[in-house]
């Protein structure tokens, strides 16, 4: 019995999670979150809490579903760090379906809005950017130290670099342009980094 209530708790968070995600906070009204995720009011309170849990259990979501795209790239120590970058890319950006691409990213998408200024919300945003930098920023560690990044970037820079590109990535996506366009700009700008 625990089992299909789990489930559904999951795809319920699922289905919140992407209307966050496809209209921000502010527009994803409670009466929208019982539209997509089917569940009604009391359901919603009980099992959820309010608008602003509801939104930090799906941003605990996003952050699970990043931390397997970065486990799988960036943290698979048996890819040199730029295939391990390159590898990430591909599965943050360009290899994701076209549903989840045009969404933009759900962190650029918040802190865009005025719900970055809620500061449970804000930690939690900067907290999720800090991890996915810190990941990249151990990679591009890696580069420094073994003399692949180009004469006079450092490790730190270069990280905050992939991450306005991975960021920008994703609000190109966002505004419709093609996988083949993303992996364009991927290569561009992997390859402004490289010695």
């Amino acid at each position: 019995m625990a089992r299909p209530v789990e489930f559904e708790y999951d795809v319920v968070l699922e289905k919140a999670m992407e209307q966050f995600w496809r209209e921000g906070y502010e527009a994803s009204s409670v009466q929208k979150l019982l539209d997509v995720t089917g569940i009604n009011r009391g359901t919603l309170y009980n099992s959820f809490g309010d608008k602003d849990t509801f939104f930090k259990s799906c941003l605990d979501k996003y952050n699970e579903m990043t931390k397997q795209v970065i486990d799988a790239t960036l943290g698979d120590s048996s890819l040199d760090a730029w295939k391990a970058i390159e590898a990430y890319f591909e599965q943050a950006v360009v290899g994701l379906s076209n549903k989840r691409r045009v969404l933009g990213a759900l962190l650029v998408n918040s802190v865009c809005e005025s719900i970055n200024w809620d500061k449970d919300i804000q930690k939690i945003l900067r907290n999720s950017i800090n991890n996915i930098r810190k990941a990249l920023l151990a990679r591009t560690r890696e580069l420094e130290k073994a003399g692949q990044l180009k004469k006079g970037m450092k490790a730190e820079l270069a990280a905050d670099v992939l991450l306005n590109t991975l960021f920008g990535l994703r609000v190109n996506a966002r505004n419709g342009k093609a996988p083949k366009q993303l992996g364009e700009l991927i290569t561009h700008a992997l390859d402004s980094l490289r010695k």
